[in-house]
C-alpha cells in the first residue's frame, strides 16, 4: 500500500487556479451549508437508528433470524454507498452534478421514511440498501461539487469543513435518534423527510460548474489527459486502510469502555463525545495547515498510531479517553488530507468517477472495520488487544510512506 502512493502534489494546497462561483456573500454562504448538510444525509443513514435497533429487535423478535438481520439496517446503506460509489461517480461525469443531486436527495427522503409504513422486515432492509444507493449518489454529487467550485486553500477549507461537520453531525444524530426513539422506534425515520427541504434550496441556488482550463489541474494546449488510475490506486488503498482507522473509536469505544467495567451510558456517551470533538479539532487544525497534504500522511498516521498505543495499554476510563483523543486528532487530520490528496490528481472531466472511486473505499473500509477488529480480537484475546496490532500496523504504514517520500525526494529530477 505505501508503495503505491504517488509522490505529493503542490496542486493539493495552492494550484492558483480561481474558483469558479463567488467566494462571498449570503449566496456563497447558503451554498456552502447545503453542500455540507448534503455531506452529512450519509451519516444521519449511518447513526440516526442506532439508539432504535434494540426495540426493533423486539418489535421482529418473532421472526426467524431477526438477530441478524436487525443489524443489517444500520450497515447495509454502508455496504451499498461502498459498492455504488464508482458508478455513481461515472454518472456524475456524464449526467452532470446538479441532476443527480437533486434527483437523489429526493429518493432519499422515500426511501428513508419507507419503514415508517412497511411491516416487513426484509421490505426494510431493501429499503435501507436503497438508501445507501441515494447516498452514494449524494456524498459522490456533494464531494465533487467542492473540488469543482474552489481550488487551492479554499478547496481544502471546505473539504476539512466537511469532515467536521460529518463528525459533529453523527454525535447530533445519535442524540435526535435516541430522543426521536423513546416514542418508538419507527419516529426516527421521520427525520429522513428533511431532505425534501434540502432539494428544492439544492435546484435553486447550486449551479452547473464549468470546467476550469488552463487551471493547474489541466494542461493548457494539451488534449484531456487519460485517468489517472496509478496515482488514485494508491490513494483509494490507503483510503480503504485510512476509513478503519477513522472508525476505530467510534465504532468500537463503547465496548472498550465496557471491557474496563463503565457501564454508564452518561459517561460513555460523554467519552464518545470528547472522542468526536477532537476529530472535528483535527480537521480543524488540518484547514489551517498550509502545507500540501502528501507529506502530511506519514505524521498525521504516526499520531493515530500513537493513540492506538495508549488505548491499547490503558487500564482505566480516563487514559482511554486520552488515547482516543490523541487518535481522532489525527483522524481529523487524515480524512481530508486523503480526499485533498485524490481530488489535486482529478481534473474536471474525471472529478466525478474519481470521487466515486475514493468514497467506495472509504465507506468499504468503514464496512469492515467492525469485521476486521472481531477477527483481531478472536486471534489476540481482546479488543485492546486488536486495536493495539491496529495501532503497529498504522504505524508501519506511516513508516512506509516516510520511507518512500524519502526515496522519492532523493531520486534526480
Amino acid at each position: 500500500m505505501p508503495g503505491s502512493l504517488p509522490s505529493p502534489s503542490p496542486t493539493a494546497v495552492d494550484d492558483g487556479a480561481p474558483s469558479s462561483v463567488p467566494v462571498a456573500g449570503p449566496a456563497h454562504l447558503l451554498r456552502v451549508a447545503l453542500l455540507m448538510a448534503g455531506s452529512c444525509l450519509p451519516i444521519l443513514g449511518a447513526v440516526l437508528i442506532a439508539p432504535v435497533l434494540p426495540k426493533m429487535q423486539d418489535h421482529f423478535a418473532s421472526l426467524p433470524g431477526a438477530k441478524a438481520l436487525v443489524p443489517l439496517a444500520l450497515t447495509v446503506p454502508a455496504l451499498a454507498l461502498a459498492l455504488l460509489a464508482p458508478f455513481a461517480g461515472l454518472i456524475v461525469d456524464r449526467l452532470g452534478r446538479k441532476r443527480l443531486l437533486i434527483t437523489a436527495t429526493l429518493l432519499y427522503a422515500v426511501f428513508g421514511t419507507a419503514p415508517l409504513w412497511l411491516d416487513s422486515l426484509g421490505a426494510i432492509i431493501v429499503s435501507r440498501a436503497l438508501v445507501g444507493v441515494a447516498e452514494a449518489a449524494i456524498m459522490t454529487c456533494c464531494t465533487t461539487l467542492i473540488g469543482d467550485y474552489y481550488s487551492g486553500r479554499r478547496r481544502v477549507k471546505y473539504l476539512a469543513l466537511q469532515t467536521m461537520c460529518a463528525s459533529a453531525s453523527a454525535t447530533a444524530f445519535f442524540l435526535l435518534g435516541g430522543a426521536a426513539g423513546s416514542a418508538g422506534w419507527r419516529v426516527p425515520f421521520w427525520v429522513y423527510a428533511v431532505s425534501l427541504v434540502l432539494a428544492p434550496l439544492m435546484a435553486t441556488v447550486l449551479t452547473n460548474p464549468a470546467s476550469r482550463t488552463g487551471s493547474a489541474e489541466t494542461s493548457p494546449g494539451v488534449g484531456q489527459p487519460a485517468f489517472p488510475w496509478r496515482p488514485l490506486t494508491g490513494i483509494c488503498a490507503l483510503t480503504f486502510f485510512g476509513a478503519m482507522v477513522f472508525y476505530t473509536v467510534p465504532v468500537e469505544m463503547s465496548y472498550l469502555l465496557d471491557d474496563l467495567g463503565v457501564a454508564n451510558s452518561g459517561v460513555i456517551g460523554l467519552a464518545t463525545a470528547i472522542a468526536s470533538a477532537a476529530t472535528v479539532g483535527g480537521a480543524i487544525a488540518f484547514a489551517r495547515l498550509k502545507r500540501s497534504p502528501d507529506p502530511m500522511l506519514p505524521g498525521v498516521l504516526a499520531l493515530c498510531a500513537v493513540g492506538f498505543g495508549v488505548m491499547c495499554l490503558a487500564g482505566n476510563a480516563p487514559l482511554l479517553v486520552v488515547g482516543a483523543v490523541v487518535n481522532c486528532v489525527g483522524t481529523g487530520m487524515l480524512l481530508p488530507a486523503l480526499l485533498t490528496s485524490a481530488m489535486s490528481r482529478l481534473a474536471f472531466e474525471d472529478r466525478g468517477r474519481g470521487t466515486g472511486l475514493w468514497m467506495a473505499a472509504f465507506f468499504g473500509g468503514e464496512f469492515v472495520c467492525p469485521l476486521v477488529l472481531l477477527a483481531g480480537e478472536s486471534a489476540v484475546g481482546s479488543l485492546a488487544g486488536a486495536v493495539g496490532v491496529l495501532g503497529v500496523v498504522t504505524a508501519a504504514v506511516a513508516l512506509g510512506l516516510r520511507t518512500r517520500r524519502g526515496r522519492t525526494a532523493g531520486r534526480p529530477s
